[in-house]
C-alpha cells in the first residue's frame, strides 16, 4: 500500500465537526481552555475566572427548582406569522430552526414548582431560541403566570435571558413589554412578589419592561443588561463610556440593581427573599382580618 492510500484512509476515519466530540471549552472572559465536564460540576461556571456561562432552560430548571416539581403550563401557545414577515429568512423558518435546535417552539418556558419548598410560579428565557427575543408567546407566557400567582397566591420569578423584542413580530411583540408590565402591577397590587433574576444577556425591549420591575432584581456575576449596545449609545451621546458599563457589577454600584449573586447560591437567595416577602404578605392579610 502506498503512501497516497494510507493518507487516504487515515483521512476518512476523521470525524466531522459535528461527530467529533466536545470534551474541551474555552472560556469567553480569561480564555482558558478547560475539560467540558469540570466546567457543568461547577454549574457551568469557569472554575479559573468564574465566568458565568450561558446555561439551557433545563439545566437552570435543575438549578433552581426543587427535584422533580417543575410542572410546565402553555407549552401548546405557538408563535404565528401575521406580518408575513421575511429578513434574509422568513419568520418561520427562523421558527423552524429554533424548534429543531432547543425542542421548543417559543423562547420561554413558563410553570409551576417548588424552589425550597416554597410554591412558586416560573418563567425562564433561553437565549438559543432566537436570541431569547419577546414576542407575542412570551408576553402572553408570562401574563398567565401572573394571573396563577394571583389565583394561588403566590410569589413569580423570571429569570431573563434575551436579546430584547422580537422584530419580526414588529409592533406585536412591542405590545409585550405594556402587557407583561400591566400584569405585573395587578400582581403588586395583590401584595405578591416578584422576583427578577437578570442574567447574560438581559437586553433590549425585555429590560426595558419587566426584567426591571421586581420587586428584588438579582444578577449573575458579569451579565451584560442594558437596552441599546454600546457602538449604538457612543455614536448617539457622541462620547466615551466607561469601562463595563452594561456588566451587573458597573450596576450594582450604580443602584440599579439590589444584587449579584452566584450560581451556586441562587436556588437559596431566590428562597430566602420569598420567604421574607411572604411572611410579609402574610402578616398584610391578618392585618386586614384585624381591622375588619
Amino acid at each position: 500500500m502506498n503512501f497516497s492510500e494510507i493518507f487516504g484512509n487515515f483521512r476518512k476515519k476523521q470525524p466531522s465537526p459535528s461527530e467529533a466530540p466536545t470534551h474541551w471549552i474555552k472560556c469567553k472572559q480569561c480564555q482558558s481552555i478547560m475539560y467540558y465536564k469540570e466546567v457543568q460540576n461547577q454549574l457551568n461556571v469557569c472554575p479559573k475566572c468564574g465566568f458565568h456561562l450561558r446555561i439551557g432552560i433545563q439545566e437552570r430548571i435543575k438549578q433552581v427548582a426543587d427535584v422533580d416539581t417543575f410542572v410546565e403550563f402553555d407549552a401548546n401557545l405557538a408563535p404565528v406569522d401575521p406580518l408575513k414577515f421575511v429578513d434574509k429568512k422568513s419568520y418561520k423558518k427562523r421558527i423552524q430552526e429554533g424548534k429543531d435546535k432547543t425542542g421548543r417552539i417559543s423562547s420561554a418556558i413558563a410553570g409551576e414548582c417548588r424552589i425550597d419548598g416554597i410554591s412558586t410560579q416560573l418563567v425562564i428565557f433561553d437565549f438559543s431560541f432566537m436570541g431569547g427575543s419577546l414576542g407575542s408567546v412570551e408576553g402572553e407566557k408570562i401574563t398567565r403566570a401572573v394571573k396563577r400567582a394571583i389565583d394561588k397566591q403566590e410569589g413569580l420569578v423570571i429569570v431573563s435571558a434575551s436579546g430584547g423584542a422580537r422584530m419580526q413580530e414588529s409592533t406585536f411583540s412591542l405590545l409585550q413589554m405594556s402587557k407583561t408590565a400591566a400584569a405585573l402591577k395587578e400582581l403588586s397590587n395583590n401584595k405578591l412578589p416578584y422576583i427578577s433574576i437578570l442574567t447574560d444577556p438581559t437586553m433590549g425591549g425585555v429590560s426595558a419592561s419587566f426584567a426591571w420591575l421586581g420587586d428584588i432584581i438579582m444578577a449573575e456575576p458579569g451579565a451584560l443588561i442594558g437596552f441599546a449596545g454600546k457602538r449604538v449609545i457612543k455614536q448617539t451621546i457622541g462620547a466615551e463610556l466607561p469601562e463595563g458599563f452594561q456588566r451587573s457589577e458597573f450596576l450594582l454600584e450604580h443602584g440599579l440593581i439590589d444584587m449579584i449573586v452566584k450560581r451556586s447560591e441562587l436556588k437559596q437567595t431566590i428562597a430566602d427573599m420569598l420567604k421574607f416577602l411572604l411572611s410579609d404578605k402574610e402578616k398584610f392579610i391578618l392585618k386586614l382580618k384585624d381591622s375588619a
